[in-house]
């Protein structure tokens, strides 16, 4: 269990973001109209994985950057795909993830359906390599808004943040998996669903193949990979699901981890 003192002193210094403009990326609003949401969640994605460490340069102010508290991972520098990104000096490890709200007063392209946050905890991460006494989720939810005092320009500006135990997210997010009827294949490699054939069969009570999976339906494999595996909505973690109803983003209204649970 993560020691409580150092879950709220994380909590405290990451809480610090709020409010603040990342003007690392910073747009003219009139070029913003081009702009689909995906395009703006890589950039600024990769941005904030990269700049983040050092952004003492962005923030003097903010006490998280100015006494150094927060550090890229030891051992996974130049591993675009580590696990996990950051360590906070208590010892507490975090995995950042971030959550892209929709504008308010800013013309950009929407889609015409409310899309679910992109963000998402892949197969690289699982109870083979997480830390259930150190490792902790990190969201950081934004927007595009106009910067302050220049009006005709916009920047990505922190609207929210929250942590949550790591374990409790990929246990949920697993379960979730195997409720389903899916499987990992491999030692916790390849994640899989059953696939229309897979269902049909499992019906008729014919046995499957769980000696392989496809990608797609064409391959007639009973297991597909989950393409969407992981993502923030289909992870009936309830503090999760609670956060991102608090938010406004796309969320899980009922769950079974670690018992059934509904939204008000």
């Amino acid at each position: 269990m993560i020691n409580d003192f150092k879950f709220k002193e994380v909590l405290a210094d990451v809480s610090g973001f709020i409010g603040r403009e990342l003007n690392i990326l910073k747009l003219p609003v009139e070029i913003l109209k081009n702009f689909e949401p995906s395009q703006i969640g890589t950039i600024t994605g990769t941005l904030v994985d990269a700049c983040l460490p050092n952004f003492d340069i962005l923030f003097p102010d903010m006490e998280l950057f100015q006494n150094k508290k927060i550090l890229k991972h030891e051992g996974l520098l130049g591993e675009r795909e580590g696990y996990p990104d950051y360590k906070h000096i208590n010892g507490l490890r975090l995995e950042l993830k971030m959550i892209y709200l929709d504008p308010i007063d800013i013309e950009m392209k929407i889609p015409p359906t409310p899309r679910e946050p992109s963000a998402r905890l892949t197969q690289k991460v699982t109870i083979k390599n997480v830390l259930p006494d150190y490792d902790l989720l990190l969201l950081l939810c934004y927007r595009m808004k106009r910067i302050t005092n220049e009006s005709l320009f916009a920047c990505p500006t922190i609207m929210n943040c929250a942590i949550f135990p790591m374990i409790e997210c990929i246990k949920a997010r697993d379960k979730r998996l195997i409720d389903s009827g899916g499987k990992w294949f491999g030692d916790f490699e390849t994640p899989a669903i059953l696939s229309n054939r897979g269902k049909d069969k499992l019906k008729k009570g014919i046995s499957l193949d769980s000696e392989s999976y496809g990608r797609k339906e064409s391959e007639n494999h009973d297991y597909n990979e989950d393409t969407n595996f992981g993502k923030l909505k289909r992870i009936p973690y309830k503090p999760l699901q609670e956060f991102l109803m608090k938010i406004g983003a796309n969320y899980m209204s009922s769950g079974n981890y670690p018992i059934k649970w509904n939204l008000e």
